[in-house]
């Protein structure tokens, strides 16, 4: 099938599958018409594995975006949707994999803080910590250096948290009569379990 009538049919079966949006069984046929002719990434990928994770069938919702990033390899959304869709069925070292792979194809903030909580969930503080300073760097926002502050605290280095988190003082409005509370709360789990 040539490529151009590969992108209509994708296309059409796209409109179709929203037009069926309240016949669930329909719209799932339509989006996976589209999956299957669309000869690049198109959103009827992501909408169908959240159509199936919506009925509770989040393997199958797997399998979508692992196909997806089987044919699309190159493309760092499709890594993405592979990322969250293993982290719908609880198996985050895949997950960070799939987030790690984006971000060896992109510089992107959603990689980043992704694969952030998941080092972070990991117990891998520095691991955690480098990934939010990614995230920042690549247009995260100011929340992206909180993260990096807290993850770097967690890793034990206080005083490059401190920094991170001055310098989120300075991205956000009111930051610097926030910071005392924010270096408080960074400190009060330690303090509580110093508590006899």
């Amino acid at each position: 099938m040539p490529h151009s009538l590969r992108f209509s049919v994708a296309a059409f079966a796209s409109r179709r599958a929203t037009a069926a949006a309240q016949a669930p069984r329909a719209a799932e046929r339509w989006h996976r018409l589209a999956c299957a002719v669309a000869p690049v990434l198109v959103p009827s990928h992501r909408l169908l594995v959240e159509l199936l994770r919506a009925r509770e069938e989040r393997w199958a919702a797997q399998a979508v975006a692992q196909e997806a990033a089987e044919r699309f390899p190159g493309d760092p959304e499709a890594w993405m949707l592979l990322g969250d869709a293993w982290q719908m069925v609880y198996r985050h070292e895949e997950a960070l994999g799939a987030y790690e792979q984006a971000l060896a194809i992109e510089e992107r903030p959603d990689a980043a803080l992704a694969a952030g909580a998941l080092y972070r969930r990991a117990g891998r503080f520095a691991d955690a910590a480098a990934r939010f300073a990614r995230a920042f760097a690549a247009g995260a926002g100011p929340d992206a250096l909180r993260q990096n502050a807290e993850a770097l605290f967690q890793a034990g280095d206080e005083s490059a948290a401190d920094q991170a988190l001055t310098l989120w003082a300075t991205q956000v409005p009111g930051g610097p009569a926030q910071l005392p509370a924010l270096r408080a709360a960074l400190h009060a789990p330690r303090r509580a379990s110093m508590v006899p």
